[in-house]
């Protein structure tokens, strides 16, 4: 099969491989910190967990981000990608050291939410510049398939790592410090790991690189107005992250339902819940899988944006026949199929980004790309903390999701496909 040869031509690079070994360990302690978050937050039996708690969470995590994600990509421009893997990746392990401290300290939320934030904030500058660094160690014929196993992989990644978080928490009670500290160890390999590239390897080239911070900070706006200004010459690549959005946004909806129902629907107790999330976790990370195997074929027979679309129409009437009946076989089913499709949804819009926009303004492409992601996110918390009842069955939502996916296909299908 030619997708499985373009891999193995890929697992040959040596370069590849090593930046691809910087993103498994980086996002599979991001998958184990997330789970330990999370469990904290809402499955404490100590805390009445509401939508609207989760929503709170989400935004004091992730909207501080839409601050931090510009400048971001203006810096990832400037800097060594490679400098920022080891130090972003070092930094994060001695901050989640903290707030493992934190958790066996039981400090007031407010506190431990600060410092969540500074270990994920650090992880915007991390994403968006593995994205960026790709097109610098694959060559352009077999990007494709790079989009499809490096960034699936990496989430495969934080899968893995919350299944070893969530099976650390359900052997031992009162163990969320216990898996912050092994998401630790895990970002400090990500550090070393780096370090099997030179510095110059991932770029930016050096005559891209702007040599003082300072200068580098007061012409972010400058260079933001330049990259939204690139990305509106780019119109396949804006439609596209337009798309991505919108389906995050749906996937955020539905996430939200999904913690409610395992909270409260589906069990009586917070360990019975937290097996049923963690199922759920395993099955939509099998449907990732499953996009990384099948999307570069897709994308080579639809094209990006058209795959897309069909990704959305399959999403608007797959999500409204299993989800309905708020039972739990229906929505492992569907777990998988929105894994699949919001999984090789993003393929093909990283595919877009980085076939259609130049080098030089990648890195703040994608952190507006991160951006995006993290407000869509969060938006779909909140909306659904208006819209979920405790038990988190809301056919409203489930309609208003549907309704949103087969308006993203419709919109899709009606563009030109320039991808």
């Amino acid at each position: 099969m030619p997708v499985v040869r373009d891999l193995r031509v890929l697992l040959r690079l040596t370069n590849f491989r090593r930046l691809l070994a910087v993103r498994l360990l980086s996002q599979c302690a991001d998958g184990a910190y997330q789970v330990a978050l999370a469990t904290y937050v809402v499955f404490s039996p100590e805390k009445q967990t509401s939508p609207a708690a989760i929503a709170s969470a989400m935004a004091v995590l992730l909207l501080p981000y839409s601050l931090v994600g510009p400048f971001a990509g203006v810096l990832l421009d400037r800097w060594q990608r490679r400098q920022v893997f080891f130090y972003g990746n070092l930094l994060r392990a001695l901050l989640a050291c903290g707030t493992a401290a934190l958790m066996l300290a039981s400090v007031p939320d407010w506190l431990f939410y600060v410092s969540a934030l500074s270990v994920t904030a650090v992880n915007r500058f991390v994403l968006a510049g593995l994205s960026a660094s790709l097109p610098r160690v694959v060559d352009a014929e077999r990007l494709v398939v790079a989009n499809s196993l490096s960034p699936t992989a990496g989430t495969l990644a934080a899968t893995v790592g919350g299944g070893l978080a969530f099976g650390v928490r359900l052997l031992s009670a009162d163990s969320d410090a216990a898996v912050v500290v092994l998401g630790a160890l895990l970002y400090l390999c990500s550090a070393l790991a780096s370090l099997r590239m030179s510095r110059e390897l991932l770029g930016p080239d050096p005559g891209m690189v702007q040599p003082r911070l300072s200068a580098a900070l007061t012409s972010t706006a400058h260079g933001l107005r330049e990259g939204l200004g690139h990305l509106a010459e780019r119109r396949p690549a804006a439609r596209a992250l337009a798309a991505m959005t919108l389906m995050r946004f749906c996937y955020g909806a539905l996430t939200v339902t999904v913690l409610m129902l395992c909270r409260y629907a589906w069990s009586s107790t917070e360990s019975e819940g937290l097996a049923l999330l963690g199922l759920a976790v395993g099955v939509s990370g099998a449907g990732f899988f499953t996009a990384a195997v099948i999307s570069p074929w897709t994308i080579g027979r639809f094209g990006p944006l058209r795959w897309m679309a069909l990704c959305a129409g399959a999403a608007a009437v797959l999500e409204v026949t299993l989800t309905l009946s708020f039972t739990e076989t229906p929505l492992l089913v569907a777990a998988f199929m929105l894994g699949l499709i919001t999984q090789g949804s993003k393929i093909a819009t990283d595919t877009v980004v980085q076939t259609s926009v130049d080098d030089a303004y990648r890195g703040r492409i994608f952190s507006l790309y991160d951006v995006l992601f993290n407000v869509a996110f969060v938006g779909a918390a909140g909306v659904a903390a208006l819209m979920l009842p405790p038990d988190g069955r809301s056919v409203p939502l489930v309609v208003m999701v549907a309704v949103l996916y087969a308006s993203v296909s419709f919109a899709l299908s009606r563009s030109r496909d320039e991808g």
